[in-house]
């Protein structure tokens, strides 16, 4: 058996089974997803957020496959029966993108869905979650900072299917936007969106950025929309949730009903370990309890 400090991953994504007692982990592994001879995916099982199973490959890529690195931040939805996979792929010679893979059951293997990303081919996108909205499926994804400067939260509505988009990219805010952004640089952040609704009904997205500037601490934020809808518009809430140098997190509820953050920290190149905390809500906000 593994424990935290064992694993090293960035950007990790709970996917609970009650039925059976087990909480699959994914998320970005090694040294950021590029391992050899080809990048991979894997997953970790555990039945108390303490102890993990060894890893179990659940997607390598081979010489078909168009992306030769970047694999990051796997995460992983129940849909329509069957699982599918959001995760960030890229060729030296094309965009990143987020494609979507598919499977049977929560530990794979996964297979493409398509051939190619689904979102916009020239931009440089990252981090894409799924959200359903009455019935409409929607990706939400980051239109990346290291190619338009100031990165931003974006939402395009997908086909039934998944397969394809099924509409226009709305820009739904800009890393710049909130009051806590520094706003003498030139470089902002978008990161990690997760999408969840609170106990009042509000919709809400967790998401990380830099506080104090592109080389500032790697923070949890959170943004509320006052029409309810992924559309917004979106009204970020003033303090950080978590600005200790962790993040790309997002929340699950744990087999005790106990509602559980969990976030890379440190941010640090392979220095990264899932970390898991118990939150509650107060006052419009999630506050972030101490470490489990």
């Amino acid at each position: 058996m593994l424990t935290a400090n064992d694993i090293l991953i960035r950007d990790p994504f709970i996917l609970p089974d009650p039925e059976n007692g087990v909480y699959y982990m994914y998320g970005t592994c090694g040294n950021f997803g590029n391992d050899t001879p080809y990048p991979r995916f894997l997953v970790h099982k555990t039945r108390d957020l303490v102890h993990f199973e060894e890893p179990i490959e659940i997607f390598r890529a081979n010489d078909g496959f168009w992306a030769t690195r970047d694999y990051w931040a796997p995460e992983v939805h129940k849909y329509n029966g069957k699982y599918y996979m959001f995760a960030s792929f890229k060729h030296p010679d094309e965009c990143r993108g987020t494609q979507i893979l598919v499977s049977d059951v929560p530990e794979g293997p996964f297979k493409p869905l398509c051939d190619r990303p689904v979102t916009p081919r020239d931009w440089e996108c990252l981090d894409g979650t799924l959200w359903v909205e009455n019935g409409k499926p929607y990706i939400i994804f980051c239109h990346e900072w290291v190619q338009i400067h100031d990165g931003t939260m974006n939402a395009m509505p997908l086909t039934d299917d998944l397969t394809a988009p099924a509409g226009e990219v709305t820009v739904l805010f800009r890393a710049s936007d909130p009051a806590w952004a520094d706003k003498t640089g030139e470089d902002f952040v978008t990161d990690g969106p997760f999408l969840f609704t609170m106990e009042d009904g509000t919709l809400a997205m967790l998401w990380s950025s830099m506080i104090g500037g592109i080389h500032g601490s790697y923070a949890q934020v959170l943004s509320v929309s006052e029409s309810g809808s992924v559309l917004g518009p979106w009204r970020h809430v003033e303090k950080p949730l978590f600005d200790r140098d962790g993040g790309h997190g997002m929340l699950f509820t744990a087999f005790d009903g106990q509602k559980m953050l969990t976030l890379h920290r440190p941010n640090g190149r392979l220095t990264e370990h899932p970390r898991f905390f118990p939150v509650k809500e107060e006052g419009g906000t999630i506050v972030v309890g101490d470490p489990v």
